[in-house]
């Protein structure tokens, strides 16, 4: 249907998206190409050593999923995405698709490794996360190329990782927001990926705090380093949410938190969390 319809057809998936820049004459489609009605499209399958999500999987069917456990930091996600109205509606493929910079899954799941398998009329490709998402609202896909599901490999024994945001309200986009995934091997931090939302055109890998934490101890001073590392990483912009510095203290506040949280889920505690309100 996309490649009968041409560039004047856009996929409507959970519609969290799509909607709200129509409804602001953003986008004005000349035609809606319903996923919703088509069969096997949404499912959590834990394979072993990989989750795999269908495109249409609800942030809600995420956020309840006991499979999702093993990856502490995808329930942090789901759980927290805007109330459940829209988490009722809104899918992990559309959320990706649409590549708003602003969202949450492109932030969590770049400190996973996570692919996002793809189908169109030239056949299947797999994609890495990092590749998929080209800039703001611009992903690898082509116009009449749809994403079929994202599989998330499960990381090493001794793993842990931790999603936070800072915002004024549960419906809105984070102020920022800071994903960790770590591995450590007794006290010192045999691994780390970082990742930085809302503070560029898309999620930044912020590489120099991974520099301070990576075969490292982790304790209050590395700790303290990275956060200060992580305020130079990322372009914030000022707006209503904050201005560039504000967000770029949020940067090292929540990273500091996010990898206290990860240390110890990595040694085997259950630690329940949720973002931070103004």
């Amino acid at each position: 249907m996309l490649s009968q319809l041409g560039d004047e057809a856009k996929v409507l998936a959970g519609g969290q998206s799509l909607l709200p820049l129509m409804k602001l004459r953003f986008a004005n489609p000349q035609h809606l190409v319903d996923l919703n009605f088509v069969p096997n499209t949404s499912y959590i399958k834990d394979d072993g050593s990989l989750l795999r999500f269908g495109t249409m999987t609800r942030h809600s069917e995420i956020e309840n999923s006991q499979a999702v456990r093993s990856i502490p930091i995808l329930h942090d996600c789901a759980a927290g995405i805007a109330d459940v109205q829209v988490r009722n509606r809104g899918t992990i493929g559309g959320s990706l698709a649409e590549a708003d910079p602003s969202g949450d899954w492109a932030t969590i799941l770049l400190t996973q490794k996570t692919e996002v398998r793809c189908l169109g009329p030239s056949g299947k490709r797999s994609i890495p996360l990092h590749e998929f998402i080209k800039d703001a609202y611009t992903t690898s896909l082509a116009h009449d190329e749809l994403i079929e599901e994202v599989v998330v490999a499960k990381p090493p024994a001794g793993s842990g990782s931790a999603y936070l945001a800072f915002k004024r309200a549960a419906p809105v986009y984070p102020t920022a927001s800071v994903a960790v995934q770590l591995t450590l091997e007794g006290g010192t931090c045999k691994d780390v990926i970082i990742a930085l939302g809302c503070v560029g055109l898309t999620a930044v890998r912020a590489a120099k705090a991974e520099q301070e934490l990576r075969g490292k101890a982790l304790n209050e001073q590395t700790i303290t380093r990275a956060g200060e590392a992580a305020q130079s990483e990322g372009d914030p912009q000022s707006d209503m949410r904050g201005s560039a510095e504000y967000k770029r203290r949020l940067l090292g506040g929540l990273l500091k938190q996010a990898i206290g949280i990860a240390a110890r889920r990595a040694g085997g505690e259950q630690v329940e969390i949720s973002h931070i309100y103004a």
